[in-house]
């Protein structure tokens, strides 16, 4: 089913260790693999712990590890970002992250799928609108299937994912983002 030979890129929208997200962004991957689309992993976890200091600003393109994350999506035109809601939005090392990458031209004309995810009944919408809003300055286009998982730890035990919608969903999307 893959019409790309670059890999799609499934960005954790978190720096927590062992998240929630992480789960998901593998979930996600396994489903990419079964349609034979080629896909990484690129989790903020791996940011440098001082990148807001020694990578953005003044200090652009002076850390090297920083600068290997930001290679990665130079590789691709095609993402997928798993968003958990942080205090009603997205979290704002996804926010730096962004803010440290080349402007306009490292999402500008590429594409994006969004999935959010929380523990409360909302599952990140209003971090998913957050979102858009800034990819949309960006020049990125968003997929208009926003996968929505609410209460996700009620639903997600073992790397399964036992609510039938919040699995059909994530198929479609993951489908749509292929031929996107």
């Amino acid at each position: 089913m893959t019409t790309s030979t670059k890999p799609i890129v499934i960005i954790v929208g978190t720096n927590r260790p062992n998240s929630m997200s992480r789960k998901i962004a593998e979930y996600y991957q396994n489903i990419l693999n079964q349609l034979n689309a080629d896909s990484l992993i690129l989790d903020l976890v791996e940011l440098p712990h001082d990148f807001t200091v020694s990578a953005l600003y003044e200090n652009t393109g002076k850390n090297d590890q920083f600068n290997g994350l930001k290679a990665l999506l130079e590789t691709t035109d095609k993402f997928v970002f798993i968003v958990p809601e942080y205090n009603g939005s997205y979290p704002g090392v996804l926010k730096a992250f962004i803010d440290g990458l080349p402007y306009p031209n490292s999402f500008s004309n590429k594409k994006a799928a969004l999935v959010g995810l929380s523990s409360n009944m909302q599952g990140a919408t209003i971090a998913m609108s957050h979102l858009n809003d800034v990819f949309s300055y960006l020049g990125m286009n968003t997929l208009a299937l926003r996968v929505k998982l609410a209460q996700i730890r009620s639903h997600y035990s073992d790397q399964v994912i036992s609510n039938a919608l919040y699995k059909e969903l994530i198929e479609m999307q993951a489908e749509q983002i292929i031929r996107f």
